[in-house]
């Protein structure tokens, strides 16, 4: 799958986006809103609402819808197909663009569209005891 993002890859009409809409699975963080519908598309598309309650300017929601887009563009091989339409919310206003790409893979996790991030840390994972020679012979009701 290529990595650009072409019309096929953007939720574009009102019947798309109300499809979507009235089919989806809803996921919300506080700076934006995901709605995923699986049967809907062949391949995932991309459908972005940032109106202007969000930002009264136009740069400032073109901002959001920009980094939007681009984090999607590189995420779309990953993401099984079905529309995915986005609604931001007031704070996305004041969001860093990363805060913005955090928040959007956070809710493509939560909703199952991609897989959890891995844990990460310098500690192992605890691994179960063995059993030791002892522990297999004494008899549970402690008498030996």
């Amino acid at each position: 799958m290529s990595l650009t993002f072409p019309r096929s890859s953007r939720v574009r009409t009102r019947g798309d986006y109300t499809r979507a809409f009235d089919r989806a699975r809803r996921t919300a963080d506080p700076l934006m809103v995901l709605h995923w519908a699986r049967e809907t598309a062949s391949e995932p598309r991309l459908g972005l609402a940032v109106s202007r309650k969000v930002d009264p300017n136009a740069v400032g929601r073109n901002r959001i819808k920009r980094v939007l887009r681009e984090q999607f563009r590189q995420l779309r091989a990953q993401l099984p197909a079905g529309d995915y339409v986005v609604v931001a919310r007031h704070v996305a206003r004041q969001a860093t663009n990363t805060a913005l790409r955090e928040a959007f893979c956070r809710l493509l996790q939560r909703s199952g569209a991609l897989p959890p991030a891995a844990v990460g840390g310098t500690m192992p994972a605890p691994a179960a005891p063995a059993p030791t020679s002892s522990s297999l012979s004494a008899s549970p009701s402690g008498d030996a």
